[in-house]
């Protein structure tokens, strides 16, 4: 269907300021959104309390408000501007509840302003843990055990009955905040009574637990008339009782078979069909790693931290996608930006492998607990691309800014193997490293997948890094060894520590045995169609992609991972640099 043509103006409400379990991907949500709305000739009026942000800067939107995202606030800029649509989708969990807010303090109705794509009762179907209990059993999706409560008593008499351990998940919170895994009466009432009162809806969703099972995550697109794609399926390392944005995440998955894929698949399409989402949304679930049993963990009918991430895996741009569906637009109707020929309608091809690593801040809470559950912990997270699991792990480590650039961790090469042990059972920060230690000490893949319910298939990757660290110390240094090094992922830097070179005289032999990174195009379509706007990863794989242009260039840097004592002012000013670039004629790299 064409355009919406009742309304020219256009609120979007932003996530506010960066907080531990939200780093910046309702900002970029936010302002790809903006671009699109502008794209199509609408009027934008921007609401977010973040100044850092590139997303608040006056060139995203023609009003920008950096005001408190409150009732208060929010209706007084409403009642100024006059926008005919709100956009809340894309603000996170931050914005979505300020929507509910809005409509139910009756100011939407007030001023006459439309909440644009997904309507709130699918929001409120899909954050409401009742509601969704609800519609999983009318549509015949599995779910675990559970409970809705809205009192510690509730809760405690629902462990009675089924026993533990429980997983308690708070409506309407971001990040898994508030919830946690109950092992018994004393932990259970411990975290309800903290879930409930971060629910802004005082509601808790007790569960049986599932932990252990695969954690897989579909992101869905869904428009007004019913098209609805698949942008890419992702795959947690660590099991399902880890919150996804603390987790190692590949995409696309990589030890399902092709049955348990579209299995999962359709299942993702036929629930953001029954909820009538219309944009992007995100669908959670545990896979029995022993059987195809599985269960809907959750549904977020929004962006997310992982339609960030897969929008960076694919080069599909879900948020400019979903802010153009919201203004009536079809998948049919939206070009790709990335091709400049094909529609959105596609779905993308990955023929790459993409990792996705959580930034810490426990150098600076160096007293907190190190042990992951289902509340989420990170303040950012790294990406990369590579040809293999192997590869993009080690590209990924040394982007984490830790000091780190391989599998070796002095730290954990201290430990004692019963400390080994007790490090693979309980789910932490550093588990990838202490698999890497495991296999130096001779564990079995077995035995490790035992104690950790990691895949087999992760182990083995992190088990060639280990070989390959012992054929590099132990064998002559050939170009055959050293070609397979960098294809694994191994820095100049690791191959010097473990050879006993320093990284330029490492570098200096490489390129004297003629091995060069070549650069591959991320482009939504594996080289199918010829892409206008691509980005390139680096591989020592096959043939270079990239293509040089003429004329001046220069390299801009960006400032890595969001971490504490950094948020995202780096990403604006690096923005800002490169449009400059642009404005003086020369070609900016970011």
């Amino acid at each position: 269907m064409p355009k919406r043509t009742d309304f020219t103006r256009v609120m979007v409400i932003g996530s506010g300021p960066i907080v531990i379990g939200q780093a910046a991907e309702f900002d970029y949500a936010g302002t790809q959104a903006c671009q699109a709305l502008k794209e199509e000739g609408m009027a934008v009026v921007l609401v977010n309390s973040n100044p850092a942000t590139i997303m608040t800067d006056v060139q995203m939107a023609d009003a920008v408000y950096i005001e408190p995202i409150s009732l208060e606030f929010v209706e007084r800029i409403i009642a100024k501007e006059r926008p005919a649509g709100l956009l809340a989708t894309l603000g996170g969990q931050v914005g979505l509840n300020m929507a509910m807010q809005l409509h139910e303090a009756g100011v939407l109705e007030k001023y006459g302003v439309q909440l644009l794509g997904t309507p709130l009762s699918a929001i409120r179907q899909a954050e409401d843990r009742e509601a969704f209990k609800q519609l999983m059993q009318e549509i015949g999706e599995p779910i675990p055990d559970s409970a809705i409560v809205h009192t510690v008593e509730e809760a405690l008499a629902f462990g009675d009955e089924i026993g533990y351990p429980l997983i308690v998940r708070p409506a309407y919170t971001l990040g898994g905040t508030g919830g946690g895994i109950a092992k018994d009466a004393v932990a259970m009432r411990e975290i309800v009574v903290k879930g409930l009162k971060l629910s802004p809806v005082t509601q808790c969703l007790i569960e049986r637990s599932v932990a252990g099972w695969k954690e897989i995550e579909y992101e869905v697109v869904r428009d007004s008339g019913g098209n609805t794609i698949t942008i890419c399926n992702m795959e947690n390392i660590d099991p399902v009782g880890v919150h996804t944005g603390d987790s190692v995440v590949v995409a696309p998955s990589q030890t399902l078979s092709d049955r348990e894929y579209q299995m999962l698949r359709s299942s993702a399409i036929k629930i953001i069909n029954a909820l009538g989402i219309e944009g992007g949304c995100n669908v959670q679930y545990a896979l029995n790693p022993l059987s195809q049993d599985y269960i809907v963990i959750e549904v977020n009918p929004r962006v997310s931290r992982s339609s960030a991430l897969a929008s960076k895996a694919t080069g599909y741009p879900i948020a400019k996608v979903a802010a153009k569906i919201a203004i009536g637009l079809t998948l049919d109707e939206i070009r790709n930006p990335v091709t400049g020929s094909t529609y959105a309608a596609f779905e993308p091809t990955l023929d790459y492998c993409v990792l996705k690593i959580p930034r810490f801040p426990f150098d600076k809470f160096v007293t907190a607990s190190r042990t992951l559950g289902t509340q989420m912990k990170a303040t950012g997270e790294v990406m990369s691309i590579d040809r293999t699991f192997p590869g993009a792990l080690l590209k990924a480590i040394r982007s984490l800014e830790t000091g780190r650039d391989g599998m070796m961790h002095p730290a954990i090469q201290q430990l004692s193997d019963d400390e080994i042990r007790g490090k693979l059972e309980t789910p932490n920060d550093e588990r990838i490293w202490v698999v890497a230690e495991a296999l130096r000490r001779g564990l079995t893949e077995d035995a490790i997948h035992g104690l950790s319910q990691i895949d087999r298939f992760f182990i083995r990757g992190i088990a060639k890094i280990v070989a390959t660290e012992v054929r590099l110390a132990r064998e002559a240094i050939t170009p055959e060894l050293i070609r397979e090094a960098k294809k694994l992922g191994f820095s100049d830097s690791y191959i010097g520590r473990i050879i006993g070179k320093s990284m330029f005289q490492v570098r200096q032999l490489r390129l004297g045995m003629g091995i060069r990174p070549v650069y591959k195009i991320v482009d939504t379509c594996a080289a199918e169609f010829e892409a206008t706007t691509p980005y390139y990863t680096s591989c020592y794989d096959g043939e270079n992609e990239a293509v040089i242009p003429a004329g001046r260039k220069a390299i801009v840097l960006g400032s890595g991972p969001i971490r504490i004592g950094q948020g995202i002012e780096f990403d604006y000013a690096a923005v800002h640099a490169a449009w400059q670039l642009k404005a003086e004629g020369v070609q900016s790299v970011i």
